[in-house]
This record gives structure tokens, C-alpha cells and sequence, in this order.
């Protein structure tokens, strides 16, 4: 099981958002290199990142920011997400030395669009599914879609894609727990991995995600305000 500790980008520096509200930001480091550096000396081998800005406005807003920390040598893999709504995006990113991208509004919005670029980077896309109950968000969780949740994950988890990614907004920077229910259910349903994003804040949810099979837990928030430690993290997910 991966830990993927997470970076949220605003202009250039670590955030977070209590539930996805853009006016609830809270500023942890200026600088994500030395963020960045931090997660790596800990033990991770995985970032996860996501450019809030991109998110927000459709399009990469910190793609310097981001090429900044691939270029830092950390030895960390890392996956973006935020804003990538097109093919031009895809290649900055991965020209940057992203490991994978994930795509969500267009996956939903454009699915043929997103089925043609599964196909042409194999492995290198993820799906990233955001709810507040059983409907995809998109757009930066600013917008509640009609598709449901389960029903369209079964049908893109037959692309070449690397993963799909299950936020449940209504969790995300609470700190107060996954959804164990929601994202066992998804996991059930689909052949690919599912990785597990939105509350997770101790070790005891690290451990009840790996008994059932999730194959990653992005953590944010828990980690920032040491809640949890990634360490520790890291050795629970082993």
C-alpha cells in the first residue's frame, strides 16, 4: 500500500482547504521544495500534488512551482492533479518529469476526449473522483455533477488507466476519517487500484484501508498539524 503525503498549491505554497472551500484556506510552507524534502527524509516515495489554482481557473496555474520540485532530485514519484483539461497539459507535466497525472472535471465532462488520452499515455493517467455523497463534483469541487459515483468508475476502470483516486469532499481536511464504506464499495466494483483521499488522520485508518484492500492513502492536513506522523504512516501501510 502506497502513503502518499500531499502538497495543495495556491500560489506557489502549501494549503489546505477545509472541504474544498477556496475561502477556507489554510498556509502551512512557503517553500514546496522544502516540503517536499521533508516527506522524502521521512521515508515516502510518493508526492501527491494538486494545483488548486489549475483547479480552479481550468488550466496549470503552478506549473513552475512543480517543475521546481521534480527538478529537486528528492527521489520522489509524484502525481498532479488540477487543471489538466487537455493534451498540451498532459505533456508539460510529464516533460517536467511527473509520474502520473490526474484528470477529473474532463474525464466526466469529456470522456471521449479522456478515453482517446488514456489510450495515448497508457499507465500515465489517473482518475480522480471527488463526491459529497454518491454524485461526482467536478470543477473544482465547485459544481455537483449527475453521474453517479460508482457507475461511472466501472466504466472508465476499463481504460489503461494507472488508478482512481476517491476523495469524499465532505471529509477533506477534517480530519476525522475516511470513508471506509463509499471507498470499500468502489474499490469492490472496480478491477483497478483505488487509492484513498479525504480525512485520513491516524494510523488506525491506514491500517483499516490496508485490511480492505486500498491500494494508497493520500494524506494532507493530519500531517501538517501532526496529527499523524508519516513515518509511522509509511510502516502501518507495510
Amino acid at each position: 500500500m502506497d502513503i502518499l503525503p500531499a502538497i495543495d498549491l495556491m500560489g506557489g505554497k502549501c494549503v489546505r482547504l477545509v472541504q474544498g472551500e477556496y475561502h477556507r484556506q489554510i498556509t502551512y510552507e512557503d517553500d514546496p521544495v522544502k516540503q517536499a524534502r521533508a516527506f522524502a527524509d521521512a521515508g515516502s516515495s510518493w508526492l501527491h500534488i494538486v494545483d488548486l489554482d489549475g483547479a480552479r481557473m481550468g488550466k496549470p496555474m503552478n506549473a513552475e512551482a512543480i517543475k521546481n520540485i521534480s527538478a529537486a532530485d528528492t527521489g520522489l514519484k509524484i502525481e498532479v492533479g488540477g487543471g489538466i483539461r487537455d493534451e498540451e497539459a498532459i505533456k508539460v507535466m510529464l516533460d517536467a518529469g511527473v509520474t502520473r497525472l490526474i484528470i477529473g472535471t474532463n474525464a466526466v465532462s469529456q470522456y471521449e476526449w479522456f478515453t482517446e488520452m488514456a489510450g495515448k499515455y497508457p499507465g500515465k493517467l489517473a482518475l480522480g473522483l471527488d463526491s459529497r455523497g454518491s454524485k461526482v463534483s467536478i470543477s473544482g469541487w465547485m459544481q455537483d455533477s449527475q453521474l453517479k459515483l460508482a457507475d461511472f468508475a466501472a466504466k472508465a476502470a476499463e481504460l489503461p488507466i494507472a488508478a482512481i483516486i476517491y476523495t469524499d469532499i465532505t471529509r477533506d481536511g477534517m480530519m476525522c476519517g475516511p470513508n471506509f464504506e463509499r471507498t470499500k464499495a468502489l474499490s469492490d466494483a472496480v478491477s483497478v487500484d483505488v487509492i484513498a483521499a479525504g480525512g485520513v488522520t491516524e494510523v488506525s485508518d491506514i491500517t483499516k484501508l490496508k485490511e480492505m484492500g486500498i491500494s494508497g492513502a493520500i494524506i494532507g492536513r493530519s500531517l501538517y498539524e501532526g496529527k499523524i506522523d508519516l513515518a509511522e504512516a509509511i510502516a502501518a501501510s507495510i
